[in-house]
């Protein structure tokens, strides 16, 4: 099947370039473009792709509102969010997850990586620039649970396994990774991993691993 995808960004230069990575894959269309938030909205609402990419910082509505309206926590039929952007702020990268992106990517990470992208939000997987993954482990700090800070979910609403799980979807594992790390098959981690998702409230794995950090189920890395 071909994935159907949506450009909005307010450079033309910028959706054309990515147009002609995407295009050239043969499982992937782009269907329409769009240069600012309002324009999109209304885009994806006709065409009903199963991909948009957002910038952040587009006229009339940004990139993070747009993908609230589209992806977030509300949203009855959600729409798989990637935001593409040369601003990698913690603030964009925290508001972008919150609201349901399914990945964050800077523009500067390549077509590789973009095409990568795409296809691991079909999939129902997520994928983060390198650079904010490491940034976000350093600097993440555990939430004051006192405070039911972003109502977290607490440690102890997860089995043991679940946890080692959740713990190790925060260190960039992947299923077969985490099967053979545990020494279960990669069905089974699968099926943690949604156990997971349900308890959390959570779409993804991006949303496993901002619980795990936030919760001090991985601790912060110290700056170098």
């Amino acid at each position: 099947m071909t994935t159907r995808i949506v450009i909005a960004d307010d450079q033309e230069a910028i959706r054309g370039a990515f147009r002609m990575v995407l295009d050239a894959q043969p499982d992937m269309h782009v269907v329409g473009e769009a240069e600012d938030g309002v324009a999109a909205l209304d885009l994806v609402g006709r065409l009903r792709p199963d991909v948009v990419l957002a910038d952040i910082r587009m006229p009339r509505m940004d990139g993070l509102e747009l993908t609230r309206r589209l992806a977030g926590p509300s949203v009855v039929a959600p729409v798989r969010v990637v935001v593409v952007t040369t601003f990698d702020l913690d603030t964009y990268v925290h508001t972008a997850l919150r609201s349901g992106a399914c990945g964050f990517l800077l523009k500067r990470s390549g077509p590789n990586l973009l095409i990568e992208a795409v296809r691991a939000a079909v999939a129902g997987d997520t994928l983060i620039s390198p650079q904010i993954t490491v940034r976000l482990l350093r600097h993440m700090r555990p939430l004051d649970q006192r405070s039911g800070t972003d109502g977290a979910v607490p440690l102890d609403a997860l089995t043991d396994r679940e946890r080692d799980v959740a713990r190790l979807v925060a260190q960039g594992y992947s299923n077969a990774e985490i099967a053979a790390e545990l020494f279960i098959s990669p069905g089974t981690a699968k099926n943690h991993l949604a156990n997971i998702q349900q308890k959390l409230g959570v779409r993804n794995r991006v949303g496993v691993a901002g619980w795990a950090w936030s919760s001090g189920l991985v601790r912060a890395v110290p700056d170098a």
